[in-house]
C-alpha cells in the first residue's frame, strides 16, 4: 500500500478524544498548544479486522470472566513463527496489562531488595524507574557511540556485572530509542556473559514487529537455537505493532519452569491482572489479519524517516540523526547546534513541538530528542521545518 493511501485510510484525529499525547501535554510541558512528537502510539486507526473483530464482541454484550481461547494462541504462535522462526508453547505464555507491569512484577520474582539490575543506556526511562521504585540497585552500562552507530560495549558489561554483583539484566530489544535491531551475534555474546556470570535475563521485545532496516529481528528465546532461553523471559505485544496500548495486552514468555512457579505464586499473592479480554480480541484479530497494514506501516515509518533525515542533511548538517533498524522512533543528535541547557527553550517554545528529552533515557542521552514518526507526513513535515526554522534563527 501506498503510504498516501495509508494515510487517507487509516489516519484520525486525536486532538480532544482524551488522547495522552495529544490532550495531556499540559501537565509535562504546560500547553496542550504544541505538536506533539512524544508519546509512542500513533495517529492511524487500528487494522479493519481489529476494529470489526471489537465490534462483533462489543455486540454481543456480555464482557464477564473469559478465557484465551486456543484461537488466541493459534494467531500469535503462527506470527512468531512464521515471521521470525520464533518458538513458542502454550505452557510458556502468561499475560499482563503491559510490559512495563509486567518488567515491575519480574523484578520482584527475580531479585531481592538492594539486589543490582544493569540497564544499557541511553534506554527507555521506566525501567530505571521500575528498578529504583522496587527499591534495587540501578547499575548502567553505556552504549558506545560509533558516530552515530550504537553497540554494546560488552568489556564494561561484564566488569559491572562482576564489580557490582549484577542479578538481572533489562535488555531492550529492538532498541528505544536508539533505533538499533540487535544481531543474533551480539546477543548471544550478551546472553553468554550473563550465562557465564549467573545473571538472568529479561527482554522486552515490544517494537519486534517494527523493523526497517536491513538487520533482521531474532528473539531472545531464539538464539542460538533457544540455547538462553532457560535464562531469559521474553515480553512482547501487539500494543506498539498496532496502535493498541490502551487494550492493556501483553505477554510474558517464560520457558523456564521453575521461573514460571515463582511467576505464577507472585501473581496470585498480589491478585495481578492476566490481560484484557477486548485487548485479546483486538491482538487476535490483529495477528491473523494485520499483515497488510503493518506492511503500510512499515512504508510510512520509512517514509517519514528520509524525510527528517534528508532535511536534516540539506538544511542543518550539523545534527546528526542516528541510523534507523527498528522502532518508529528517530534519535536526533543535537549537541553541535544547540547547548543542552537551551534545547529545552528552542524546541518547545521556539519549535513549538513537545518531544522526549534525551536525557530522561540516561546522562548518556543528554543533548539528543527523541521523535516520533508514526503520525502523518504533514506532521513530521511540521516538525522537521520547525526545528530547521529554530535553528537558523
Amino acid at each position: 500500500m501506498k503510504v498516501a493511501d495509508f494515510v487517507e485510510k487509516y489516519a484520525v484525529e486525536r486532538k480532544h478524544t482524551d488522547s495522552v499525547k495529544w490532550d495531556g501535554m499540559k501537565a509535562g510541558f504546560g500547553s496542550n498548544d504544541l505538536l506533539p512528537m512524544w508519546v509512542a502510539d500513533t495517529e492511524f486507526k487500528a487494522p479493519e479486522a481489529v476494529m470489526y473483530a471489537l465490534k462483533k464482541r462489543i455486540e454481543h454484550g456480555a464482557y464477564g470472566y473469559s478465557l484465551t481461547p486456543d484461537s488466541y494462541y493459534e494467531a500469535y504462535f503462527k506470527w512468531q513463527q512464521e515471521r521470525y522462526g520464533t518458538e513458542l508453547h502454550k505452557e510458556w505464555i502468561r499475560f499482563g496489562a503491559g510490559v512495563v507491569q509486567s518488567i515491575s512484577a519480574l523484578v520482584n520474582v527475580l531479585t531481592l531488595q538492594d539486589d543490582a539490575i544493569m540497564v544499557l543506556q541511553p534506554v527507555y526511562h521506566p525501567f530505571m524507574h521500575v528498578i529504583e521504585d522496587n527499591e534495587r540497585k540501578l547499575i548502567v552500562s553505556n552504549l558506545k557511540d560509533n558516530n552515530g552507530h550504537y553497540e554494546m560495549d560488552f568489556e564494561d558489561i561484564r566488569n559491572k556485572i562482576q564489580t557490582e554483583h549484577v542479578k538481572l539484566l533489562i535488555n531492550c530489544s529492538p532498541h528505544n530509542p536508539v533505533g538499533r535491531v540487535w544481531t543474533a551475534a551480539e546477543l548471544e555474546k550478551l546472553f553468554e556473559i550473563c550465562r557465564e556470570e549467573k545473571v538472568l535475563v529479561i527482554s522486552d521485545e515490544i517494537h519486534h514487529d517494527l523493523i526497517v532496516g536491513d538487520n533482521k529481528f531474532v528473539s531472545a528465546i531464539a538464539i542460538k537455537d533457544g540455547f538462553y532461553r532457560d535464562n531469559i523471559v521474553m515480553l512482547d505485544a501487539a500494543s506498539k505493532t498496532f496502535n493498541l496500548a490502551a487494550l492493556q495486552n501483553s505477554h510474558v514468555v517464560i520457558a523456564n519452569p521453575q521461573i514460571r512457579e515463582r511467576y505464577d505464586e507472585y501473581v496470585k499473592k498480589l491478585c495481578l491482572p492476566s490481560g484484557n479480554l477486548i485487548g485479546k480480541v483486538a491482538a487476535e484479530a490483529a495477528y491473523r489479519d494485520g499483515a497488510d497494514w503493518l506492511d503500510g506501516m512499515l512504508g510510512l515509518i520509512k517514509y517519514n524517516f528520509n524525510y527528517l533525515k534528508s532535511q536534516f542533511a540539506e538544511n542543518v548538517p550539523e545534527v546528526k540523526v542516528t541510523e534507523l533498524e527498528g522502532t518508529y522512533l528517530a534519535w536526533v543528535d543535537m549537541r553541535k547546534m544547540v547547548s543542552a541547557d537551551k534545547l529545552h527553550h528552542l524546541i518547545q517554545h521556539e519549535a513549538r513541538l513537545a518531544v522526549d528529552y534525551g536525557e530522561i533515557f540516561g546522562t548518556a542521552g543528554e543533548g539528543f530528542i527523541r521523535l516520533n514518526l508514526a503520525t502523518t507526513p504533514e506532521n513530521v513535515e511540521k516538525a522537521v521545518n520547525a526545528i530547521v526554522k529554530a535553528l537558523k534563527n
